[in-house]
């Protein structure tokens, strides 16, 4: 693709290393970097629960999140960046998409949010919140993790075994794939290298030394090798340090970027007119807080329970898991 317009990636904020913290952002700035087209990065700290981000502005056009199964799918269905053209009708792609769509999310959401404490996500998503919001929304999201991945009080321990023994899978079906390429299919970059680098990624600096996950991923040599290699390419190339600063705002990001910028572009763009998603994404600051402030209310009306510790599972059973 002839690049004619400006790309921008609308992230959550650096840490731990990596360009963007967020999962679910990663893949979507690896998959950018694999097209090698200029884009600039930015950051939005404002909206933790919003699942439109990560989102990519390409001239008129928004990519959001929450859209025909993410950024990545529609930058392919609008032919803005499309990688995976000559791959997608092979058999063994279609069974590799399923286990990192499936086998490996599903196991990247229970560690982040039921496997380890809370510190990960709240350096992620919470820590630019005032304390009790932050905590009320970190216990929310639990709360529905443990509804989609159809956890319950009688079948987490079942559950939790039958998330890593499909991850511990995954990762071997992968590794034999992988071998000593560079890449995932005929050595050449495509979509589902960018989500399990980012996966890969994440795992392997996000997530604590004592995680079962990350114990799983680090007994594969050639997958350790794949995504630091191509750290060293995409997310370090061209940095004097490693070691980002947190950002709080997407106004002033593009200003104190430091060395996370990789954007060949200058730092102004011009402005265009806004979509109507935009300016509904938009208009939800004026009544951020307010917003959060009843959801925390309802929270807890509907939990029963006073205390900021509580286990969620204690009162599922009554609730139907698809």
């Amino acid at each position: 693709m002839e690049q004619t317009q400006e790309l921008t990636l609308v992230a959550r904020k650096p840490y731990f290393d990596l360009p963007t913290a967020c999962p679910i952002c990663l893949p979507v700035y690896i998959y950018l970097k694999l097209s090698q087209l200029p884009f600039t990065l930015e950051f939005n700290s404002i909206y933790p629960d919003s699942d439109q981000i990560p989102y990519v502005e390409y001239g008129a056009y928004v990519a959001y999140n929450n859209e025909n199964d993410g950024v990545i799918e529609r930058l392919k269905e609008k032919s803005v960046i499309d990688l995976d053209s000559d791959f997608q009708a092979m058999p063994e792609w279609i069974s590799v998409k399923a286990m990192i769509d499936s086998w490996l999310a599903d196991a990247i959401m229970y560690e982040l949010w039921l496997g380890s404490d809370a510190s990960v996500a709240d350096k992620i998503y919470y820590s630019d919140l005032p304390w009790p919001i932050g905590k009320i929304l970190y216990l929310k999201q639990v709360y529905n993790v443990k509804q989609r991945l159809g956890i319950t009080k009688d079948n987490a321990q079942w559950r939790e075994e039958q998330i890593y023994k499909r991850a511990k899978m995954a990762y071997e079906a992968l590794s034999t794939r992988l071998g000593d390429q560079n890449f995932l299919f005929e050595n050449r970059p495509s979509s589902l290298d960018a989500y399990f680098l980012g996966h890969a990624l994440f795992t392997l600096q996000a997530l604590p030394e004592t995680s079962m996950l990350r114990g799983k991923l680090l007994e594969h040599d050639n997958i350790v090798r794949y995504a630091e290699k191509h750290k060293m390419e995409f997310l370090e190339a061209g940095s004097s340090s490693s070691v980002p600063q947190p950002r709080s705002s997407p106004s002033s990001s593009a200003q104190r970027r430091g060395t996370w910028n990789w954007s060949s572009k200058p730092k102004g763009k011009p402005k265009r007119e806004k979509t109507e998603e935009e300016k509904k994404f938009k208009k939800r600051a004026k009544y951020f807080l307010a917003a959060q402030g009843i959801a925390v209310l309802l929270f807890l009306s509907v939990m029963g329970r006073g205390s900021a510790e509580v286990e969620l599972e204690d009162d599922d059973e009554d609730f139907s898991y698809d």
